[in-house]
């Protein structure tokens, strides 16, 4: 064995990294258990090490349940599951997946900028309905090359797919709360105001209570009948009850979400719209990104075991 640190496997992971976890580490599946509740009132000061996922994170109450509690190693980049002032307050350390997965996220969102401003989906729905034999072709779709795109939020993963709807002979312009040194597009001080001018507006900003609703009723008035919303962020962002009033009422021309407020599941009014495109949250679903991500949870984890140190510690 690697080391004497215990490690607690908290929600689901790939076969693969769970198997490459147990070889060589004292991993204890907690998600086997039938009454995971008493298996940590009675064994939590056992483990050292968290592992987990972006969507099962770890809250203040499962880190009271293990008071020996030294590192939590997150599959994914997202750590608004993960309650990062309790971690910070008991002096756990956290690490998340980040880099790893930027170009298949990337790669997605503009596959869906395509998709929702073109009809794609709804036009395959069109052809497998038998809609063109028996109502001719479809609506046309909006075109996509050379409009305004607007982004809610500049990070890693908003650079690189403004990198490549750079291709696109596209104006973008970005919203963060201060403008980010060093970046060649536009910062927009007001959300509403970029929204106004945007003919697509890209949410890729961290989950979390400061984002929370960001994208309001308001700001999808602002976008407008003849723009189109895409979310490869988190469903909390948006305020999913106001975007379903704003394509109801025509006040918004179409979105394409992936992340969701409630996932696995999607408001029915969603599902009823061809101007919307729902995927089940698959941005980084690929065979070579997910395996990247896991080669980095174990590389947090035995560097851990070994250093007390992490590869990706998350910034205090």
């Amino acid at each position: 064995m690697t080391g004497a640190l215990r490690i607690l496997q908290y929600g689901r992971l790939p076969p693969g990294l769970e198997a490459q976890l147990q070889q060589g580490h004292d991993v204890h599946p907690l998600w086997r258990e039938s009454a995971p509740d008493e298996f940590l009132a009675a064994r939590g000061a056992e483990f050292s090490v968290l592992v987990t996922n972006a969507t099962a994170g770890a809250d203040a109450a499962l880190m009271d349940r293990l008071p020996r509690l030294r590192a939590i190693c997150s599959l994914g980049v997202g750590t608004d599951a993960i309650d990062l002032e309790a971690a910070r307050a008991r002096g756990v350390v956290v690490s998340n997946t980040p880099e790893v997965l930027n170009d298949c996220v990337a790669d997605l969102a503009v596959g869906l900028l395509i998709d929702v401003a073109r009809g794609v989906s709804a036009a395959d729905r069109h052809v497998r309905r038998g809609d063109w034999v028996a109502k001719g072709p479809p609506a046309l779709g909006a075109r996509f090359s050379g409009k305004r795109l607007g982004f809610l939020g500049m990070g890693r993963i908003g650079q690189a797919v403004a990198r490549r709807c750079a291709g696109f002979d596209m104006d973008i312009r970005y919203h963060t709360p201060e403008a980010l040194p060093g970046t060649p597009w536009r910062h927009v001080p007001s959300l509403v105001e970029l929204a106004t001018w945007a003919d697509f507006l890209v949410v890729a900003c961290s989950g979390g209570p400061a984002t929370h609703h960001l994208v309001s009723g308001e700001v999808l008035r602002a976008l407008g009948p003849r723009s189109f919303l895409v979310n490869i962020a988190r469903g909390s962002v948006v305020d999913e009850k106001a975007l379903v009033e704003a394509l109801e009422a025509g006040q918004l021309g179409g979105a394409a979400l992936d992340v969701f407020e409630l996932e696995p599941h999607v408001p029915a009014a969603l599902l009823a719209m061809d101007n919307v495109v729902v995927l089940p949250h698959i941005a980084s679903g690929t065979v070579e990104t997910r395996q990247a991500m896991a080669e980095l949870v174990l590389r947090n984890v035995r560097r851990f075991v070994e250093s007390g140190r992490l590869e990706t510690e998350v910034a205090a």
